[in-house]
C-alpha cells in the first residue's frame, strides 16, 4: 500500500497491483472444436461449457516441470460464465489497459491468515464483566450447550482458524493506470498479502 494526492488535495490510501500481462491459454465451448495434441494428431473435441483459461506468471525455463511444458506458467485460471469469451482468441494478452481511471472493480483473493484466535476477536464477543467475581475468565465465550438436545449446535460461533480464506472487496475505485509497469492504483486495501494473486472483475 501507499498514498497519492487527487487533484482536489484530497490524501487517498491506495493499493498498488500488477496486473498482468495474462494471456489467453485455451477457449472452451460447447461445440465440437479441433484439438491438436502434443503428438501432432488432430482430434474433434466438445467441452460442454464456454469459458476461457487465462495463465499468469510465465516460468523460466529451468523451473518448468514436464507436465507444464504447453502451459508454462505460475497461475492458471479458468472463468466459466462470466466473459464473452467471443472478444478473445488463444493467445491475446490481458494487461492493465482493459482499465482507465474511475472504474468501480470488485477484488477477491485468499485473506491474511491470522492462526487460532479466540471468540472475542474472532467473532466480536464482549467477554465476561471485569469485576463481581469473574478471575482469569474475562475473555471466556461461556457456555456453549443446552440442556435440549445436549450437544453443541452446528454452526455455534467458537474459537477457531481465523484468515486465510476467499474473501472478496466490492466497490473498489481505480485512482490511476501506470500502462508502462502494468499497475494499478486502487482506493483502499485489498485481501491478502504482498504477494498474494488476486481475482480482478469490473
Amino acid at each position: 500500500m501507499t498514498q497519492l494526492f487527487t487533484k482536489e488535495g484530497q490524501f487517498v490510501p491506495v493499493t498498488l497491483i500488477e496486473c498482468g500481462p495474462c494471456y489467453v491459454l485455451q477457449k472452451k465451448s460447447k461445440e465440437i472444436r479441433t484439438k491438436t495434441n502434443v503428438g501432432g494428431t488432430i482430434e474433434n473435441k466438445k467441452d460442454g461449457y464456454e469459458a476461457i483459461q487465462i495463465g499468469f506468471g510465465k516460468l523460466k525455463e529451468s523451473k518448468i516441470k514436464k507436465t507444464q511444458k504447453q502451459k508454462p506458467y505460475g497461475s492458471i485460471k479458468e472463468f466459466k460464465g462470466e466473459i464473452d469469451i467471443s472478444k478473445y482468441k488463444e493467445g491475446d494478452e490481458i494487461n492493465a489497459s482493459i482499465f482507465k481511471e474511475g472504474d468501480i472493480i470488485n477484488i477477491s483473493g485468499i485473506s491474511k491468515g491470522k492462526g487460532f484466535q479466540g471468540a472475542v476477536k474472532m467473532w466480536g464477543f464482549a467477554g465476561k464483566f471485569a469485576t463481581h467475581g469473574v478471575k482469569h475468565e474475562h475473555r471466556v465465550i461461556g457456555s456453549v450447550g443446552c440442556r435440549f438436545p445436549q450437544r453443541v449446535i452446528l454452526g455455534k460461533k467458537m474459537p477457531g482458524r481465523m484468515g486465510g480464506e476467499r474473501t472478496t472487496v466490492k466497490n473498489l475505485k481505480i485512482m490511476k493506470v501506470e500502462l508502462e509497469n502494468n499497475l494499478i492504483a486502487v482506493r483502499g486495501a485489498v485481501p491478502g498479502i504482498k504477494g498474494t494473486l488476486l481475482e480482478i472483475k469490473g
